[in-house]
């Protein structure tokens, strides 16, 4: 592949959930995900974030290690429960990011926070969550609360981490917290969610700060199974209520009209103004990519599809490896932006079974294929004009993979979870060379 632009912006991701550990440290009040890991089989083996990476307390020594790979930004998300814990602003929360931030600049590195990655706290999901409007105005308090209090060491702001997940893992399907099952909690949550996002970037408009802000969305672009009309209208479908459910009113362009979304359970509670505000202008579209689904139409499947068999290698996860994915799903989302937005890969990455060899060493040299392929995408992209301008490798660290515990490893960096050591594998020296301008 082609080298990168010289300012092309290299990170690593992480999310506070997944990471922090110290769950009852600092003022920290309790998470939806707290709550959820304690339900039976909610999670493998019944595991949780409680300790995760215990980054609160080994922050310095992660951030030696990003520095040192040569990272130029750490992205991390901001645990709403350590901020606004209980209605009133927690100075021991705001202490600790304002020191992860300060590790980060005296390292030279650029702090890139995430205002929400899925922890709401626990007391208001007792009051309805995302499902109801009075979050939108919790959510603004809080954003403004980071604004005023971080907004000084903080180089780049994302509003809310994959609104697919919060809303239809979380309110439909139930498969994440809060675990709802209610197709009009789910419809009602897309709509706040969004919402949500634009007060916040209004709210920030106004602080004067100068740090780009925008949102990372994990969205679903399948490709037909076949070139079969039926199959080609079944990937449209699905891609208006994967992708341009959440893209089209960021842009501008209003919820997409497929026939179910006709049923007032499915119907978004929009008031005056709202749509206006959603397409407020944000400074940079992020996408979270893993892989691209094929779908065929199926009569049987009340969406009127369903997922079909693929050929491909698969990651740990059981997920389709499927760089040229990429490639297509940053065209739409360019095409539906006009082309005007900068776009960011906030996330991406595979899972691997790692092996710690007898001298200490990680050999990961799938994860290494899967990254490679997968820039190789981001190169050509960048060659044909597309305005793609950074790439964050998820993830830094092995983590707590929310429902999949601590099962499945992502991390360039290897976590004993026993005794909280890391290590480097092949893939963070990868990084490094492919940083340094060396890779091949």
């Amino acid at each position: 592949m082609k080298r990168f632009p010289d300012d092309f912006l290299w990170g690593a991701a992480t999310a506070a959930y997944q990471v922090e550990g110290a769950y009852r440290e600092g003022g920290r009040c309790e998470s939806i995900w707290d709550m959820f890991c304690r339900v039976p089989c909610a999670t493998f083996a019944g595991e949780n974030g409680d300790v995760a990476c215990d980054q609160y307390h080994r922050y310095k020594e992660d951030v030696a290690l990003i520095a040192e790979l040569g990272f130029k930004s750490y992205r991390f998300s901001i645990s709403w429960c350590r901020i606004l814990p209980n209605g009133a602003v927690n100075a021991e929360g705001v202490a600790y990011y304002r020191n992860l931030c300060a590790e980060l600049h005296k390292r030279g590195v650029q702090a890139c926070a995430t205002l929400y990655h899925w922890d709401l706290p626990q007391v208001l999901q007792d009051k309805g969550g995302w499902a109801e409007r009075f979050i939108v105005d919790a959510f603004v308090e809080y954003a403004k609360v980071c604004f005023k209090e971080l907004g000084d060491c903080v180089d780049q702001w994302i509003t809310i981490n994959e609104p697919l997940c919060i809303t239809f893992l979380g309110y439909m399907t139930g498969g994440h917290a809060p675990g709802v099952k209610d197709p009009a909690q789910y419809m009602r949550a897309v709509h706040h969610v969004l919402l949500a996002h634009a007060k916040a970037v209004q709210a920030y408009r106004k602080t004067g700060l100068k740090a780009h802000i925008g949102i990372a969305l994990n969205i679903d672009t399948p490709r037909p199974a076949t070139k079969n009309p039926e199959d080609v209208s079944a990937a449209q479908l699905a891609r208006a209520y994967g992708a341009e459910l959440y893209v089209f009113p960021l842009v501008g362009k209003g919820y997409p009209n497929p026939n179910v979304l006709t049923e007032d359970k499915w119907k978004p509670p929009i008031e005056s103004g709202d749509m206006e505000a959603i397409a407020e202008k944000i400074d940079f579209i992020g996408l979270n990519y893993y892989f691209e689904n094929a779908v065929f139409a199926d009569k049987n499947n009340p969406l009127g599809y369903s997922n079909a068999p693929f050929w491909q290698e698969r990651t740990d996860m059981g997920w389709p490896i499927v760089p040229e994915g990429l490639y297509r799903q940053i065209k739409w989302v360019n095409d539906a932006a006009g082309g005007k937005i900068p776009l960011y890969i906030t996330e991406n990455g595979a899972a691997a079974v790692d092996v710690v060899e007898a001298d200490g060493r990680i050999h990961d040299r799938e994860r290494i294929d899967y990254f490679k392929k997968h820039l190789a995408v981001c190169s050509r992209l960048i060659e044909e004009g597309v305005p793609l301008k950074g790439y964050f490798a998820w993830s830094l660290l092995d983590n707590f993979e929310w429902t999949f515990g601590y099962a499945k490893r992502f991390g360039v960096v290897y976590v004993d979870y026993a005794t909280q050591k890391r290590a480097l594998k092949d893939s963070a020296y990868f990084f490094r060379d492919m940083i340094a301008g060396y890779a091949e």
